[in-house]
């Protein structure tokens, strides 16, 4: 290894290297190192501790002197003759600055592909229910505590809640070990491993085909026409509410009688025909409602609606049918199993993505979803207008 007096003329001047790494050790200070690779010239201190090599990076020339840097390195180099590794002292260091709050932003501005709802219900949950948390070190969060909360948000605000709080919290706690080195154990494994999670059963509500015609009764009894169409919308569609009210009459096609859900929960653009009964609603909407961008538009800042609860409460009262807009989306997806449509057919009118080897070789064509779509729409216009 070759040795130089590490001086700011001699770092200047030592080129970058080729290929691979040159380390220099300073001649008057044993265990002090100039690095020098293919871009970049790095300080370093390094000793055995123990029998083992350690070594402790300083930082690049330019961002220190060869005089700060040999200071550093004095000290380093002192600690690890009393057997202690100052990168150890150095992620001790890190962990004491690491706070929930701080994971949270990081994770949110380094995930490029998270959605802003998904960041919106992050810090909705940990605003909510961990805002005591927020400000404490991530190494201060153990599974003692995490139980305890678990527990408490659960007898508080439910099952659902709960798990779903903690789901947030693992996910932020792996983040915290991928990018800063820290908690290298994840206190909400705990739930697992003590199967202290909430059993959480999935909801089978959907509208059954004998209660379809007083709901549509009242849909189409409601004064406010946008919701109205909404709801038959979701419906007929089985989208989900958000993508539903988000279209934009940009993203209809007229003349093909299909349009496009840009923003899906999976990130991939969902384009579906029309049915007779759809193509007849647009037709009618745009007449009044074509200057506005949203298809469903809303009085509030987002442009279009939201999910009208207070017309959904009086479909329920009026009509003895009680459900929500997701249970359309189970309905649709009743109705279309009940017809023997197929499982690549069915899959892609609700835009879930086929896992198996053979799906991944079939492509996807909006005409042939078309015959499906229609077989729909004509049971529902049959059981809501008494035709068997």
């Amino acid at each position: 290894m070759p040795k130089a007096k590490i001086t700011k003329s001699f770092v200047d001047s030592a080129p970058l290297s080729k290929k691979g790494q040159v380390l220099y050790c300073d001649k008057d200070m044993p265990g002090f190192y100039l690095i020098i690779g293919k871009s970049a010239k790095t300080y370093a201190a390094q000793k055995d501790i123990r029998g083992r090599s350690v070594r402790f990076t300083i930082g690049r020339h330019g961002h220190f002197t060869p005089e700060e840097a040999r200071k550093i390195a004095r000290d380093k180099l002192y600690l690890m003759s009393q057997g202690i590794n100052p990168n150890t002292l150095k992620t001790e260091e890190k962990r004491k600055e690491i706070t929930l709050a701080k994971v949270l932003k990081n994770y949110q501005d380094t995930r490029k592909n998270l959605k802003q709802a998904t960041k919106d219900d992050y810090e909705y949950h940990l605003n909510k229910y961990l805002s005591d948390w927020m400000n404490k070190l991530m190494a201060d969060i153990d599974k003692d505590m995490v139980i305890a909360r678990h527990s408490l948000i659960g007898k508080n605000h439910g099952p659902s809640v709960a798990n779903g709080t903690m789901r947030i919290l693992r996910a932020l706690f792996n983040h915290a070990h991928a990018s800063f080195d820290i908690c290298e154990v994840n206190p909400v494994a705990y739930l697992s491993r003590t199967k202290a999670w909430y059993p959480i059963r999935r909801k089978q509500t959907y509208i059954k085909p004998h209660q379809l015609k007083a709901w549509w009764k009242a849909v189409n009894d409601l004064e406010n026409e946008t919701q109205r169409d909404y709801l038959l919308f979701l419906l007929l569609t089985g989208l989900r509410k958000s993508e539903a009210a988000k279209l934009k009459w940009a993203d209809i096609d007229m003349l093909d009688k299909t349009f496009t859900i840009i923003d899906t929960k999976n990130s991939d653009p969902l384009t579906l025909p029309m049915s007779d009964f759809l193509f007849s609603m647009f037709t009618q909407r745009r007449l009044r409602y074509g200057n506005y961008d949203y298809v469903f538009p809303g009085t509030g800042a987002h442009g279009h609606l939201i999910e009208p609860k207070a017309s959904i409460y009086k479909v329920a009262q009026n009509s003895g049918v009680t459900f929500t807009c997701h249970d359309l989306r189970r309905t649709f997806l009743t109705i279309a199993e009940s017809l023997d449509i197929s499982h690549y057919a069915l899959k892609r009118l609700v835009n879930h993505r086929l896992s198996d080897v053979t799906s991944g070789y079939i492509i996807a064509n909006v005409e042939r979803l078309r015959r499906p779509v229609e077989q729909i729409a004509q049971f529902v216009l049959e059981k809501v207008n008494d035709r068997i």
